[in-house]
């Protein structure tokens, strides 16, 4: 296969958990493709517990790993931005500190890229885990070709965070990540495909994600409302969605994020995603 090197862009803020940090970075070095460019972002400072995580790595692979600390907590989407302008391949493959990937990964990503040059985003389904990635809770099951995920993107986000391998000339010329509460992704990937982006999402489950109540806490309450109601005004305004589109697509959110905790996650296992079970 013909080779394509890539980064590996991770940000890490205080209130991670080390063991789940370490998995997550473990995973990304048991790839079948190594990256040679891994960038972490230390989004403020860290406890010691996670410095010396990432201490530990750094000894270990030197000429690997770009550690950028960051003097002050800024979020996830500053954090981003810096790390994509870090990263010194073309193509990013993100993780986030508590998840993980499977080791054929980036390559099955890698040789997608490679026979379809065109495209600019790569994600893939999602397995979402409680406590270790053999108790499988739920499937996320999302678009697979560049239409499908057109139209998805309409009504919610299209892609998986920790599954996407970008291509960074196409996420710098749609303007990088902003700052948009628990939304800088989504925020991104509709600049990216306004842009036109060609974007592709594999079937099958390359990234396991971690779930817990605060993954479903994170997605209710009025902060995050606030958060996607603006988004969806934005994307409304600037004609992304039509109107009934935005009506169907925030009356959604309003229901879920008002919903009691214990009911969301059971609406979010049963309807939002594929159960176990079937």
């Amino acid at each position: 296969m013909e080779k394509i090197n890539y980064s590996v862009l991770m940000s890490v803020y205080y209130k991670e958990n080390p063991e789940w940090l370490d998995l997550a970075i473990n995973s990304m070095l048991n790839q079948t493709i190594l990256t040679n460019d891994f960038v972490i972002i230390k989004d403020g400072p860290l406890t010691n517990e996670l410095d010396d995580v990432i201490n530990k790595y750094l000894l270990k692979y030197p000429n690997l790993f770009n550690i950028v600390a960051l003097e002050k907590n800024v979020g996830l989407g500053a954090a981003l931005k810096i790390g994509v302008e870090k990263c010194k391949n073309e193509w990013i493959a993100r993780m986030d500190s508590d998840d993980y990937s499977i080791p054929t990964r980036c390559e099955k990503q890698l040789k997608r890229i490679i026979e379809n040059p065109n495209l600019d985003i790569v994600g893939s389904c999602i397995a979402e885990f409680e406590d270790n990635i053999d108790n499988i809770r739920a499937y996320r099951i999302l678009p697979e070709n560049n239409e499908e995920i057109l139209n998805f993107s309409k009504k919610r986000n299209p892609f998986g965070h920790p599954s996407v391998m970008l291509k960074k000339s196409k996420v710098i010329e749609a303007g990088n990540y902003e700052s948009w509460h628990l939304c800088e992704d989504y925020e991104l990937w509709v600049r990216m495909i306004e842009n036109g982006a060609k974007c592709y999402n594999f079937k099958e489950n390359l990234v396991y994600m971690r779930v817990n109540d605060n993954f479903y806490k994170r997605r209710g309450g009025i902060k995050y409302l606030k958060s996607i109601l603006k988004l969806k005004t934005h994307l409304y305004r600037k004609r992304f969605f039509s109107f009934k589109q935005y009506f169907i697509s925030s009356a959604a959110h309003i229901f879920i994020c008002l919903l009691p905790n214990k009911i969301r996650v059971i609406l979010y296992k049963k309807i939002l995603r594929k159960s176990v079970k079937s």
